[in-house]
């Protein structure tokens, strides 16, 4: 096709492309490919190469497959390919090969998709920045100076770049929504048991965790969000139904007022950079100018107690993390196996008890019940996405100190005391200071969604999010799409990687 610009289409853009045969399969991903190969030395997104797999396969999806032949990348977390190696960004993990499709990678496939790789993620996913020492940080492309967030940031990069117009990515506790919002993307976390997480898991992070994508266009997310969306036997939830098509529905008019709240205050009493609250500000801005209702409140819950409970999880899923490796391994693991911060969040978990651990637990129920008397009288609620604006890389690296504190904490076995000493609200201030807003649609298991609708002086995209109550996927997809058409909206194709 003649002045083909494959990197300025979106995924099914890409597939109307193939249909009406104004390109090829073949074609297609060799652009990407190609892309790939140009970009990825300096960007460091792609950390895995399926070529070969993905030329074999190009012609074996149905022509009526929505994504027919577009190339796409997986996450090297969950995000499993037969026979590929899927790390978790961990030393431990360097040589594990998939033995099957995950149930994410198999219903994207059936819906046309050509999986060629996956994407740099922070060890165990654990981390809003994409610096893994088993792979080198991930640069963005709006200034390779700075983070493309993470823990989707090579899916983010990858996307923002050019290289696929759609990558696979999970939610934890913002790992979505955060690279969405620091590389000008559109990114949703669904509710809780909207997207399988098998075949051989019913749940991951307790259900903390979501899979979907990170996307340039709305239409691609809600067109993806179709077809995950599957009654999956083995997974422990269940979302609220929902019959229809988000891709259909997006389009939808929203036909009444909508009452939104807003707060710009960040939940656990850090800083916000004002420049992110001025994006909240522009969007509660624009919906009252479309006759919506405004009004300015924080969210009915504790913010404390649910960064300690996002923080347990982390120490009690790391702390299992690491016995899985060890049962790989055949032997117990070491801190030589895994990062110095991994290593400091398994000695935590060892050192909570299962009835801390429970009653954490119990703190999300509590939240999301909260929560869903609060959407009761809200049908949205608006917050940055980030309190602060992207670290440069290399910033939130430990210090030589910081490791040999961690060093001698392991040799001591004082994960207990540790936590009995006050470390845990230290964790709280120093792990979520930049990002306090995400966390709590995991545990709530509400959908949340980051909006590129706002800019930083220096030109660098910054996200809005908003959320809804459980099951109401079809409302953030109807909004997004009103930001989407507005003159707020930013154009991805602005940064320097998408001109080359």
């Amino acid at each position: 096709m003649k002045g083909f610009q494959y990197e300025r289409y979106d995924g099914l853009g890409l597939a109307e492309l193939i249909r009406n045969k104004e390109v090829s399969n073949n074609e297609m991903i060799e652009q990407a490919i190609t892309r790939i190969e140009g970009i990825n030395p300096t960007l460091n997104a792609v950390v895995q190469k399926f070529y070969a797999k993905a030329m074999k396969s190009v012609n074996e999806t149905e022509t009526g497959a929505p994504f027919f032949g577009v190339p796409m990348l997986l996450k090297d977390i969950t995000q499993e390919a037969a026979g590929q190696k899927i790390t978790s960004g961990s030393r431990g993990l360097r040589n594990y090969r998939s033995t099957s499709d995950a149930t994410y990678t198999k219903r994207l496939k059936e819906a046309g998709m050509v999986m060629i790789g996956h994407t740099n993620v922070p060890e165990f996913a654990l981390m809003g920045v994409t610096e893994p020492s088993l792979y080198g940080a991930t640069r963005n492309p709006w200034d390779i100076n700075v983070t493309p967030g993470g823990s989707s940031g090579g899916s983010a990069a990858a996307v923002a770049s050019g290289m696929v117009p759609v990558a696979g990515a999970n939610d934890g506790g913002g790992s979505i929504r955060i690279p969405a919002a620091y590389c000008g993307l559109f990114g949703l976390k669904p509710t809780r048991g909207r997207t399988p997480v098998g075949p051989n898991s019913g749940r991951v992070w307790q259900g903390a965790s979501s899979e979907l994508v990170i996307t340039k266009s709305v239409r691609d997310s809600a067109a993806c969000l179709d077809a995950l969306f599957v009654e999956e036997k083995t997974n422990a939830f269940r979302a609220p139904n929902f019959d229809g098509s988000y891709l259909d529905v997006m389009n939808k008019p929203i036909n009444r007022s909508l009452r939104v709240a807003f707060s710009v205050n960040s939940p656990i009493g850090t800083p916000v950079d004002r420049q992110c609250q001025e994006g909240v500000y522009r969007a509660v801005k624009c919906l009252e100018k479309q006759g919506h209702q405004i009004e300015e409140v924080d969210a009915p819950i504790d913010g404390q107690q649910i960064a300690k409970s996002y923080l347990t999880l982390y120490f009690g899923e790391v702390a299992a993390n690491l016995s899985d490796i060890g049962r790989h391994l055949g032997r117990n693991v070491t801190m030589a196996d895994v990062e110095p911060t991994t290593w400091l969040l398994g000695l935590l978990g060892k050192g909570t008890s299962a009835e801390e651990f429970v009653l954490r637990l119990r703190e999300w129920d509590k939240a999301a019940i909260a929560m869903e008397r609060f959407h009761e009288t809200y049908d949205l609620y608006i917050t940055p996405t980030t309190a602060m604006l992207q670290a440069q890389i290399g910033e939130l690296d430990l210090k030589k100190k910081e490791i040999m504190l961690i060093q001698l904490v392991s040799k001591l076995r004082a994960g207990k005391s540790l936590l009995k000493s006050g470390m845990l609200d230290q964790l709280i201030e120093q792990s979520l200071g930049r990002t306090p807003f995400t966390q709590l649609a995991n545990l709530t298991g509400q959908p949340g969604m980051s909006l590129p609708i706002h800019e930083t002086n220096e030109g660098l995209p910054i996200g809005v999010q908003i959320m809804a109550a459980r099951g109401k996927e079809d409302l953030l997809f109807q909004v997004a799409t009103l930001f989407e058409q507005s003159d707020l909206w930013i154009d991805v194709h602005k940064n320097p990687f998408m001109r080359l």
